[in-house]
């Protein structure tokens, strides 16, 4: 398992480009929407002093006038989006099934749609571990894009069941029965920790096994999606202590960078070089999250070719851009 994970992270750091693509990707969805906010922000302070104030700190009463003017985009604007409070944010929004604002559910969606599109290109670059230049990853990336999008469909399926059955099971059924009769408030937090670890658990399985599917897929060139899902299943199954123990140890990676962001993560307020300063950590901070995502999908790869194939191995031919005299005659 060990190899496999550090094979993974050299596949990763061997293809920076790779990276930059993916933080580019990330850019693409995310400026526009900042850009956006700056404009309702700057409309909405003008020159007043409560400018100067938001500027060098929170302005709590102005947030919450902002808010309940906005709508859109806007509604997203409140403290918890500062730092640090942006990742607790968004992991207590995913453990509680929070709906999020429209406009940022269509983004999410746009940047999903943009991860499928890219996914073959990135696991048949890491599956063979050697360039395989810009005609061979957009090549990778069209190819499996229709059938990624297929598994994307079953993905939808899958996590529809378990955020509207087992989510609620759990925290509308189970977790009510299970404090009752409790009166010490750490009791109840305990109790509600451990169901979040047994969903995270049941994700978690989910994740791992579309994973090995989009490596069996790419790596055996599979069309069919529900036979890649099957027989990463059967894999993961055939070889659970290595892929738990690599899930592990990908996982501890996210959360030292999570971990890490939590202690420098920018504060508010600010301007001039500190604000720079601010932009260039949480970029950083993207950018390590981009590089744990990529080793998941490197290390995942590494461990399934050395288990049932070798070392770059990949089914399907390299595609190869045509010599002029063949091209002409196409």
């Amino acid at each position: 398992m060990m190899t496999a994970w550090r094979d993974g992270i050299r596949r990763v750091n061997g293809a920076p480009a790779l990276l930059l693509g993916v933080w580019a990707l990330t850019l693409l969805v995310s400026v526009p929407m900042a850009a956006a906010m700056r404009g309702m922000l700057a409309q909405h302070l003008g020159a007043s002093l409560a400018a100067d104030t938001a500027a060098s700190g929170v302005n709590s009463d102005w947030m919450q006038e902002f808010s309940d003017q906005a709508a859109g985009l806007g509604v997203t604007f409140r403290p918890t989006i500062v730092g640090f409070g942006a990742v607790l944010d968004n992991l207590s929004a995913f453990i509680e099934d929070t709906e999020r604002p429209v406009v940022i559910v269509g983004a999410a969606s746009v940047y999903i749609v943009m991860w499928i599109f890219v996914a073959g290109g990135i696991i048949d670059r890491y599956a063979r571990d050697r360039p395989t230049r810009t005609v061979g990853f957009f090549a990778s990336a069209g190819v499996f894009f229709f059938r990624f999008l297929r598994l994307a469909a079953v993905q939808w399926i899958v996590y529809a069941a378990l955020f509207r059955s087992v989510h609620r099971l759990l925290f509308d059924r189970l977790y009510p029965d299970l404090v009752h009769e409790v009166t010490v408030e750490r009791t109840a937090f305990a109790v509600r920790v451990a169901l979040y670890l047994v969903f995270g658990g049941v994700v978690a399985a989910c994740a791992t096994v579309f994973d090995y599917a989009k490596v069996r897929a790419v790596v055996e060139d599979r069309r069919s999606m529900l036979s890649a899902i099957a027989e990463a299943i059967g894999f993961i199954g055939r070889n659970a202590a290595a892929a738990v123990s690599l899930f592990l140890a990908n996982f501890a990676l996210f959360t030292a960078v999570i971990g890490l962001y939590a202690l420098v993560a920018p504060g508010t307020g600010g301007t001039g070089a500190s604000m720079w300063i601010g932009v260039a950590v949480g970029q950083l901070y993207v950018i390590a999250r981009l590089w744990v995502k990529l080793v998941f999908w490197a290390s995942e790869t590494a461990l399934f070719q050395s288990r049932l194939a070798h070392a770059g191995y990949v089914t399907r031919v390299d595609p190869v851009w045509p010599e002029s005299p063949a091209a002409d005659a196409i």
